[in-house]
């Protein structure tokens, strides 16, 4: 089964020193996971400034470009994993947003699991 984990936060987290501690503690846990055989991928994601939204509303497409002022929370990573259980996915989300808890003192945010939609 794949999932999707995406990290939300504030966007001015992206503006706080990130403890080295937390990426070494994030490259540990990415090279256990993949030794336990999981396939993973996953990225930080550049502040909302580099992007863009393109929306479709009331029959007109815009697009806007960032940064967006009205998000209290942006997603600031994603991570995909292939596991056997909705258990073993929800046990690695919690896992890694423990890293953030131990690591990065006062980081507050959330990770949203989603299963992927099966092709076919």
């Amino acid at each position: 089964m794949k999932y999707i984990m995406f990290i939300r936060h504030a966007e001015d987290s992206k503006n706080k020193t990130i403890p080295p501690a937390l990426y070494a503690a994030i490259g540990e846990f990415i090279g256990d996971v993949m030794k336990c055989g999981i396939q993973f991928d996953g990225a930080g994601l550049q502040p909302t400034s580099a992007g863009a939204r393109v929306r479709v509303k009331k029959g007109k497409i815009t697009a806007t470009d960032g940064p967006f002022k009205d998000a209290k929370e942006i997603i600031g990573g994603y991570v995909l994993v292939d596991v056997k259980t909705h258990y073993e996915a929800l046990t690695l989300a919690r896992q890694f947003m423990e890293l953030h808890r131990v690591h990065w003192k006062g980081f507050e945010g959330e990770c949203e699991l989603r299963p992927l939609e099966v092709q076919g």
